[in-house]
């Protein structure tokens, strides 16, 4: 029987969340779930009918949580699409992904998880493609400065910055990544 209780479900997805990112995709099960969200022993396995549901579910919350604000997307959809536009956009990015880094964390076990699982590589391609496909969408008709490879130079730089930072922190040592953001607006995305 898969419950409905759309409050307890987001508890759990992001109990799952928080395994993943700390105990990685061999310490997520059910039990585990259950324990870090606070709840009675078996209360996972009646919201989710299996492992790999929970981890494609968890996937896409995760999606849902690094979500822009609503006061930022009104704010950014008011002003003129330009270069400075699209590194504000990209410093929030940066923001939201420090904001959450088990959900980032929990996002890189899930790739990891989905090269031992054809279905959930399936799922999760799809997701990340269609994210990256919005956003080239967006740009192009928002007419932001660049064209399609823009998006995904930016789209690849961003995610190696993201990797580095939050996994190994050490290698890029002092340097300031929100200044590395600047330097990658100004590399990838034309004036204007």
């Amino acid at each position: 029987m898969v419950r409905r209780n759309p409050e307890r479900r987001r508890a759990l997805l992001d109990a799952a969340i928080d395994v993943l990112a700390e105990e990685g995709a061999r310490g997520l099960t059910f039990r585990a779930v259950d324990a870090r969200a606070g709840v009675p022993t078996g209360t996972a396995s009646n919201y989710f009918s299996d492992r790999a549901q929970l981890l494609l579910q968890a996937g896409a919350h995760v999606h849902v949580r690094l979500t822009p604000t609503e006061e930022f997307m009104a704010s950014f959809a008011d002003a003129a699409p330009s270069r400075e536009q699209t590194r504000a956009g990209m410093h929030d990015l940066l923001r939201r992904i420090r904001g959450d880094r088990n959900g980032y964390l929990a996002l890189l076990e899930l790739r990891l998880e989905a090269n031992r699982h054809p279905g959930i590589r399936a799922e999760l391609t799809r997701t990340i493609r269609d994210t990256l496909e919005d956003n080239v969408r967006l740009h192009l008709e928002g007419g932001f400065p660049g064209d399609r490879s823009t998006v995904i130079t930016l789209y690849l730089a961003m995610t190696g910055l993201f990797l580095e930072s939050l996994t190994l922190p050490d290698v890029l040592g002092d340097e300031d990544t929100g200044a590395l953001v600047d330097r990658m607006i100004d590399t990838i995305v034309p004036p204007g």
